[in-house]
């Protein structure tokens, strides 16, 4: 239930409090006492499905993002970058559905002592093509991991699309010969590259999302453990649009392709 974090869990445990509906049977003024005025009253409220909070049916999102916990992995790229195509499939995935892109992408690596480091790029025109957002990512990782020598041990992986924009459709870019042009979703890769994902993304709408992906996201799906706590992407990256933890989240290991 949205609110009760284990410290309060414990509480209401050893009361033998154990579900939603318990709770809200419970007696007010013994939550108060319990959790204190405020927690009491807002978790009795909740139990009871009143909620003051008011809903905004047109707010916009600010970025999508996910993340992988890891354990405790070596920091090298066998290891983050599966990880990270798995990833960015997903943000990728999420913001083509809604017909949206980003320009800026955030990678947030935590090591072994919980220690958090952040890199992102902001590019010229947004991109959703997942390919483009998992090869940036990469590269955001490896440069946080030359920064760190140090750190031989990665235990979270994140990534973040932001400054997002509506785009349904892509502005073709003239084949000038920029260095960027990998990163440019109009040229030439940058149509094929969102093409295909397009052509993914309408067989995985009919078939379900394990019936076609990339080789290198699917294949090594095992090494990217997804969390049950996209959440936290919302409040580490920025404040963006998460997977949240419950509904769209699956706990545990994927189901393997046939």
């Amino acid at each position: 239930m949205w609110g009760v974090g284990p410290v309060t869990e414990v509480k209401l445990r050893d009361q033998g409090i154990l579900t939603i509906g318990q709770l809200a049977n419970a007696p007010g003024h013994s939550l108060e006492r319990l959790l204190g005025p405020a927690a009491g009253e807002k978790l009795a409220a909740l139990a009871w499905n009143r909620d003051a909070r008011e809903i905004r049916t047109h707010h916009r999102a600010r970025s999508a993002g996910a993340q992988s916990a890891l354990g405790r992995k070596p920091a090298t790229e066998q290891v983050f970058k599966p990880v990270l195509r798995h990833l960015a499939d997903r943000v990728a995935s999420r913001l083509r559905a809604k017909s949206l892109a980003g320009r800026t992408i955030t990678v947030r690596v935590r090591f072994a002592d919980m220690h958090a480091v952040t890199r992102s790029l902001t590019l010229d025109a947004p991109i959703s093509a997942t390919t483009m957002v998992a090869e940036i990512a990469e590269e955001l990782v490896r440069a946080a991991l030359a920064d760190h020598p140090r750190e031989t041990v990665i235990t979270l992986v994140a990534v973040s699309v932001s400054h997002l924009k509506q785009q349904p459709a892509i502005q073709l870019d003239l084949p000038l010969g920029l260095p960027d042009e990998k990163r440019r979703p109009g040229t030439r890769q940058g149509i094929a590259r969102w093409s295909a994902d397009r052509a993914i993304d309408a067989v995985r709408e009919r078939f379900g999302r394990d019936a076609v992906g990339y080789a290198t996201a699917q294949l090594d799906r095992r090494q990217s453990v997804p969390d049950a706590f996209r959440e936290l992407a919302q409040k580490e990256l920025g404040g963006g649009q998460a997977e949240p933890a419950n509904g769209h989240a699956r706990p545990g290991a994927p189901r393997q392709p046939p």
